[in-house]
């Protein structure tokens, strides 16, 4: 299966949405860093609002590096840069207050989260094995390894579409509790412009990782 003008034709297209996502995102982060909430409340203390109000407990809130802000089901803990865990920002306060919506999915049992949770095992051996596997079935020509390894393409892509869901359920949850806040609605449009920028990061990857799922199905088939 030799590189083909129409492969090269995805490494190009594939780089351009993945950069215009990233300064996609970059340019919204960066324009409501600039802008502090009225509340004037930080960003972690946020993220305890939002917890309290939803009933949950038990999560730990913390700084951790810098764009590093995520909740992780293991710990039940939430991590949230220093900007955004000690800022008073637009940015700030939908970063964590997003954050917190996957806490509360957590605790709450949210069916996609479960399985996106289960999927991790797989996703986690399929993406370090996959290319590994597709170039000896190659060079070799193992038609069985390539189809092992598209099967485990597969599986990472899945994994990627069921977090869409996820994420896009965690804003709705972040803009729910920011409505009932006091946050003046020019505030929450702010909030959703960058939610709804981090959100197009994931749809970009999803579709990048859809176009070469179906590229190697299209080799596959006319083998």
């Amino acid at each position: 299966m030799p590189i083909s003008p129409l492969y090269i034709a995805l490494i190009v297209v594939t780089l351009a949405i993945g950069g215009f996502a990233t300064f996609y995102v970059n340019s919204k982060l960066k324009k409501y860093k600039k802008v502090p909430s009225a509340l004037g409340i930080t960003g972690a203390e946020m993220a305890r609002r939002m917890l309290a109000a939803n009933g949950v407990s038990g999560v730990s809130i913390h700084q951790g590096a810098p764009g590093q802000d995520h909740f992780d089901p293991r710990s039940n803990s939430i991590s949230l840069g220093p900007d955004e865990y000690n800022g008073t920002s637009i940015t700030a306060i939908a970063t964590a207050c997003h954050e917190a919506g996957h806490a509360v999915q957590f605790a709450q049992g949210y069916s996609p989260m479960k399985i996106r949770s289960a999927l991790v095992p797989v996703v986690n051996l399929a993406s370090n094995a996959w290319m590994f596997l597709l170039l000896i079935g190659i060079f070799m020509n193992l038609m069985g390894l390539v189809d092992l390894a598209i099967i485990m393409y597969a599986a990472a892509v899945l994994f990627q579409i069921v977090t869409l869901p996820v994420e896009f359920n965690a804003s709705r949850r972040a803009m729910a509790y920011l409505g009932t806040t006091g946050v003046s609605q020019g505030e929450q449009t702010g909030a959703f412009s960058v939610l709804r920028a981090c959100a197009f990061t994931y749809v970009a990857a999803a579709l990048t990782s859809i176009l070469q799922l179906l590229y190697l199905l299209s080799l596959r088939d006319n083998n």
